[in-house]
């Protein structure tokens, strides 16, 4: 066996290893390519593919803007919330107790170019630094409404995540620019997902890789290594030849 074939099926391998783990990352890993792998064009660029036939997958940037926000605890004008309640239950596995959406119009605008963004698309593709607070089932604020699971411990853990945007913010949209009711909007398509983040591209793949880091730095490793091999490969090719 030669020492490119040799080369060809060690790099091949470790690309196979590689994909695997990555992939254990979960959908954060394929949020982290499509916003760091889709090209971008500007809002009027996203107005005219919304009113064409073509069917595209792209990237904006602007401002975050909204004629209907709402108040969070500081005052500071919002579009959209998503608050989560976790507690661990009688058998030792979180139960989600609470997720609630709030969310009013909005888009995002650059000079006097605007399109809207299709908040009820919005899940996994929510990139934002959430706020955290842990403690007990018994100290869940009386507010939420919500019962702790059936038979859960009053001293179990309690965990609640939200995650907002915020008007004014600048944000990056990725997603399918079309038309519905007459509105240009960014929404989910060809199969992928609506994403929104008012991060920068590096801090937003911290946030994706949130408690996994060690995975990702691991699969980048061995995805690296893969290609050198295969790198290798040809150019022992090219001198056998």
């Amino acid at each position: 066996m030669s020492v490119a074939t040799i080369l060809t099926i060690a790099g091949v391998f470790l690309l196979i290893v590689a994909g695997v783990v990555l992939r254990s990352v979960g959908s954060g890993f394929r949020i982290g390519r499509l916003l760091g792998g889709t090209p971008e064009v500007s809002i009027d660029d996203a107005l005219a593919i919304a009113d064409s036939d073509a069917q595209r997958y792209v990237r904006v940037t602007g401002r975050i803007s909204s004629d209907e926000e709402f108040p969070d605890d500081q005052n500071r004008p919002l579009v959209f919330r998503r608050t989560r309640l976790a507690a661990r239950g009688a058998e030792g596995r979180w139960e989600t107790v609470l997720d609630e959406r709030e969310a009013v119009p909005f888009g995002v605008e650059a000079r006097s170019s605007y399109i809207a963004v299709d908040d009820v698309a919005l899940g996994e593709g929510l990139v934002v630094i959430p706020r955290e607070s842990a403690g007990r089932v018994s100290d869940l604020p009386p507010d939420f409404g919500v019962d702790p699971p059936a038979g859960a411990d009053p001293v179990a853990p309690a965990r609640l995540t939200i995650e907002q945007l915020s008007a004014v913010e600048q944000a990056t949209i990725v997603g399918q620019p079309i038309r519905r009711g007459g509105v240009a909007i960014m929404t989910a398509g060809l199969g992928r997902p609506l994403i929104v983040t008012t991060l920068e591209q590096p801090a937003a793949m911290r946030v994706l890789a949130h408690g996994r880091r060690g995975r990702v730095v691991l699969g980048t490793a061995v995805l690296a290594l893969g290609l050198g091999l295969l790198a290798g490969a040809a150019g022992a090719f090219l001198l056998g030849a």
